[in-house]
Parts: C-alpha cells; structure tokens; sequence
C-alpha cells in the first residue's frame, strides 16, 4: 500500500482500473452487448493515446525550447567574451548526464548577466574615452575632424588602450598648444611693452579668447597662426623703430662730440645711446620704442641740429685742430685748402656753406688716419733710428772728454751707457738700410713720396749716409797723419836721440760740424754732429720745401765712390768699425 501511494504511476494505475471496473458494472446494468464496449473501450484508448501525445509533444517542445535558450546563451555569451577580446566561459561539463537542462540554463544565465553588465561598463567606458577624443581634436582641428565612433564589434581592452593612448596623444598636443600660444602671448606682450601698444587690444584683435584671462584660449591651427603673423607683424615694426632710434642716437653722439655737450647732459638719454648697437632681442625695456618716445628723441636731435648751426664756426675750427693735431703727431703737412684756411671768413661772409667745409675737413681726417695707419711702421723705425742718432752723438762727445775714466760718483753708469751706445751705433748701417728698404716699398705702393714734417725720408737717410762717408774719411785722414808724425817723430829720434815737441798740425784740429741747414732747419751729423728735427710750420702748399743739398747728392756720392761700395738701394752699406775713435 505504501508504494502506491509513493508511486504516482500506480496510483493512476489503481484509479484507471477501479473506473474500468465501475463502467463494467454499468454496462452490465445497462446491457451494452460487447461490440458497444469493445467500441468504447478503442474510443477510450485513442482519447488517452492523444492525451499522453500531446504531452509528449509538449515535453518535446519545452525540451527544445531549453536547448535554444542554452544555445543561444552560449552564443550571446560567446559574442560578449569575443567583442570584449575575452576568452570564451565553457558552461558544460565533460559529462553530458551530469546535470538537466534547466540546471545547465540555470547556470549560463549568471555568467551571462555578468558579462552583459561588464559590457556595458566597458561601453560606457569607451564611450567616455570617444567623447573626450572628439571633444579636444574639436579643439584642435575643427568639429569636422577626428568624428571616431564606438564598434560594438570591438570592445576590447586592446582597442580601449589605442583610444587612451590616442587620447593621450591629444591630451600632449593640446598641453603643448597651450604652451606654444602662451609662448606667442608672452611674446606679444613683450613686443607691446616695448612698442607702447595695449596688449589686450591687440590680443583681442587676434582672436576674442586671448582678451578673457580667466576663460579657456583657442588652440586651433588657424588661431596659432594668426598669432604667429601679428608677432611676425610687431617685430618688424620693433625692427624698424629700433632701426630709426639707433640712427637717431648715432645723430645725436656725433652732434654731442662736435659740440662738447656735458656729460649731465647726455645722461638724460642714456638709454637711447646704449642700445645704439644693441640687437632686436636685446631691447626690452617697456616704452623703449614707443612713437612718444622716438618723436621725444627726434625733438631732441632737430634741437641739436640747430644747436650746431649756431656753432658751425666752433666746430670748424675745433676740426681744423684736430686735423693740424693728428699731422703733427705722424709728422705729415696736411693739404692746403683755401676754403679751410678761411674758413672763419667765408663763415661770416656767408660765401661758403659751413657745412661743406665740416665736411671737407672730416674727409680730410678720414684720408689722413688711413694714411696714418700705413706710416705707423715707418715712424716707429724712425723714431728708433733718430734716438741711435742722438746716443751717437753723445757718444762721439763723450770720446772726445779726456777726463771720462776719471772715477767719479756715477762713472759706472756712464760707462754702462756708452757701452750700450756703441753696440746702437754698429746696429745703424743695417738699421739705416732696413729702414730705407721699407720707405721705398712703402713709396711703390701709394705711388707717394714718404716725406717726414714737410722733407722726403729717402733724402735724409741719403744725407745721413753722405756725412757719415765724410766723417769716415775725415777719421782715416787723421789716422794717417797721426801714423806720418809718429815716423817724424821715430826719425827725430833716432838722429838726434831726444824727442822734441811735435808741432800740432792744422789738420788735427777738431773739425766745426757739419750742418745740412735747409727750410726745416734739419741737423744730420755722424759722431759728434747733432739730428735734430724741430717741426717746421705749416705751410700753404701741399707740396714741401726742397731740401737745400738735395742738388749735390749725385755729385757726393760720386765723390765717395772710391771709399765703400753702394748697394743696390742707393744707400751705403755703411761699416761701424771705425765709428768709435779708439784712445792712443
């Protein structure tokens, strides 16, 4: 009995059989013949037949209907891991029997919401990133630009990593945007501090956001740009300011130097003088160039300009001075102008234009400085040869004191000096020659004479060269009259063996100096002959006064021929062996 009522299929077995039984008693009651019940009994069947096929097909049905919904389970499933570049969850187990199918849909279904709910985060994600991608290339490249939309497809954390790298990207570009216009905007600012100009106004001009210090600034190409060509723009008109104040400060030093204007002065345009060289880049101080500034400037010069008008004499004279000045110091005779020399009267008379003669004496300057600079070399031999000249001659004045060994307080000193003297005076033939070398290679060149306070330098060192050949000569014509007297005397001796008082001959006398007179009033002697060069005056012409011996060189030296040969120069190599007259 209790496994009947356990088994619900004997149950419906017990309760089938007690209704056959029950219809039996009622057919035999009601007398159906067995044909009728046999027909009932198929009809019954076939009734039940049906019933159990229908169910059957519905268990069928609800089977397959399961089946689909794992199926498409793992599919939506499969979809979901793939779009998302995730491996694919494997819900079944290896044995088929292990669990039934609504146990198998029970258990794909919370891995499946799982991942529909990762999905839409990751969407979400990638929508987010896909906006803030358009949003800043909208910035930088226009709306049109850049449109990227999301690949349901592809939600992979790969494709996410590109779009926050490529976002990135954006986001660096857009950082470095943001410097390079705050770099223009610095820029211009600068540029407007030193021009004078507002430099909200001008930003404004370029683009409305650049005005708004608080509000977000514009980073297009067009926009940067823009920025670039108004700075471009500025600094040209900087160039050009700066261009017309250096002019300005190059006019206003020159009018300062030629009229001695006080340095307290000066002081109050300091800054315009000291940028006088300076750079584009270097010139930042606010207003610098502003056109109040430069027009204050200009006020200034035209006052100098007609400061230096009133005091044209002034400067004409000062510049003469200035030209007599740099002649004397390189021992040139500047050129005679009538319209310089009188300068003064034509001045007052108002026959000349003060400003043409400024002009021809400042040439004149020029001429003479340049000229100056190629005389440099001689002078300083010059210098050097006419110092040997002077310790030449007092050399030849010492030898010729009887009482310079006599010791004495500083006699050392004395003789340290003549000591260096003599080794200066055997240097003086190669330095006379050296000397000469160079003036005529100087002369060949400019196509000039080298004259020397008015008098050729070839004529004198060709004159110094003559008396020293004479003093030479006069020097051998000594020793031999002294070797003549000393056999006079060895004669006397030897025949008469007492040695009587030589009479002095008049040739032993000391001999007057030799002076080359001349318009310069020039001494050249070799020993004790003195050079001296006192500075002539200026004379009206440009050319020089001639030397008076320059007529008989040809003939003194033909009459030296016999003493030294000449060399190829027209100078005398001359020998310092007999310079020094040795004591007896």
């Amino acid at each position: 009995m209790s496994n009947v009522q356990s088994d619900p299929l004997l149950q419906v077995e017990t309760t089938c059989g007690t209704l056959l039984y029950e219809l039996q008693i009622i057919w035999n009651e009601v007398g159906e013949t067995d044909t009728d019940r046999d027909k009932m009994l198929l009809e019954l069947e076939q009734e039940c037949l049906e019933v159990y096929r229908r169910k059957v097909d519905q268990a069928n049905r609800n089977r397959a209907q399961l089946r689909q919904a794992i199926a498409d389970s793992e599919a939506e499933l499969a979809v979901i891991c793939s779009s998302m570049g995730e491996r694919p969850v494997h819900i079944r187990q290896a044995d088929q029997n292990a669990g039934s199918l609504k146990e198998e849909l029970g258990r794909i279904l919370p891995q499946l919401e799982e991942m529909r709910k990762r999905k839409l985060d990751r969407r979400k994600q990638f929508h987010e990133v896909v906006e803030d991608i358009r949003k800043i290339s909208s910035e930088i490249y226009g709306s049109a630009d850049h449109n990227i939309l999301v690949d349901e497809a592809d939600l992979s954390l790969r494709r996410l990593e590109e779009l926050h790298r490529q976002l990135h990207e954006l986001e660096k570009e857009k950082s470095d945007r943001l410097k390079q216009v705050q770099q223009h905007l610095d820029t211009l600012n600068a540029l407007c501090l030193v021009l004078g100009m507002d430099f909200k106004h001008t930003a404004s001009e370029v683009h409305t956001s650049f005005g708004d210090s608080g509000g977000s600034r514009d980073i297009s190409n067009q926009t940067i740009q823009l920025l670039a060509a108004a700075i471009h723009k500025l600094r040209e008109v900087k160039i050009h300011r700066m261009q017309r104040l250096q002019d300005l400060a190059t006019t206003m030093l020159e009018l300062w130097n030629l009229m001695d204007t006080p340095v307290e002065e000066q002081q109050e345009f300091q800054n315009v003088t000291c940028n006088i060289a300076a750079s584009e880049h270097e010139i930042t101080e606010p207003n610098t160039l502003s056109l109040d500034f430069i027009k204050y400037v200009e006020a200034e010069v035209s006052r100098l300009e007609e400061l230096k008008s009133s005091k044209m004499k002034e400067l004409v004279l000062k510049k003469r001075s200035e030209l007599e000045e740099i002649c004397r110091k390189m021992h040139m005779i500047p050129e005679a102008d009538a319209a310089v020399e009188y300068a003064v009267e034509a001045i007052e008379s108002g026959n000349l234009d003060p400003a043409s003669i400024l002009e021809q004496i400042e040439l004149q300057i020029a001429n003479i400085k340049e000229e100056a600079f190629s005389r440099k070399e001689i002078l300083e031999k010059v210098e050097k040869w006419l110092n040997a000249c002077e310790e030449e001659s007092w050399l030849e004045e010492y030898n010729r004191d009887d009482n310079r060994y006599n010791a004495g307080r500083g006699t050392h000193l004395i003789l340290k000096r003549a000591e260096k003297a003599r080794s200066l005076v055997n240097k003086m033939p190669g330095m006379v020659e050296a000397l000469a070398s160079k003036t005529m290679a100087w002369e060949k060149e400019r196509g000039a004479e080298f004259l020397y306070d008015g008098i050729r330098l070839l004529s004198m060192l060709e004159e110094y060269t003559i008396l020293r050949q004479e003093k030479e000569e006069e020097r051998r014509r000594q020793r031999d009259q002294k070797k003549l007297q000393g056999q006079l005397i060895a004669e006397q001796e030897a025949l008469y063996g007492s040695k009587p008082s030589p009479s002095k001959p008049p040739s032993v006398k000391k001999t007057p100096r030799v002076s080359t007179g001349g318009a310069s009033n020039r001494r050249l002697s070799l020993g004790g002959t003195m050079l001296q060069t006192p500075r002539p005056d200026l004379p009206h012409s440009s050319k020089a006064t001639p030397h008076p011996r320059a007529g008989n060189k040809v003939d003194r030296t033909h009459q030296n021929d016999h003493l030294k040969p000449q060399q190829d120069d027209g100078f005398d190599a001359l020998s310092a062996d007999d310079i020094i007259e040795t004591e007896q």
